[in-house]
């Protein structure tokens, strides 16, 4: 399901990414989402491309994230 707000994230995401990263997954997932909606892997499909969004522009240290270079 579409998430309206980062305040709708699973916890996985909104306990553990910055403010701004959510908004990173939340759009990409949001996108993903609508562009795979007829595929069964619908949902698993948007959690991988909203997961690589982040990536692109924040990387893990420790159990941190933070913004790349």
């Amino acid at each position: 399901m579409p998430y309206p707000s980062n305040d709708d994230l699973p916890p996985s995401v909104r306990d553990h990414l910055p403010a701004h990263a959510q908004d990173i997954f939340r759009a990409a997932f949001n996108s993903a989402y609508e562009e795979y909606r007829d595929d069964r892997r619908q949902e698993e499909i948007a959690f991988r491309v909203a997961w690589a969004a982040v990536k692109k522009s924040y990387h893990k240290a420790g159990e941190t994230w933070l913004p790349s270079s």
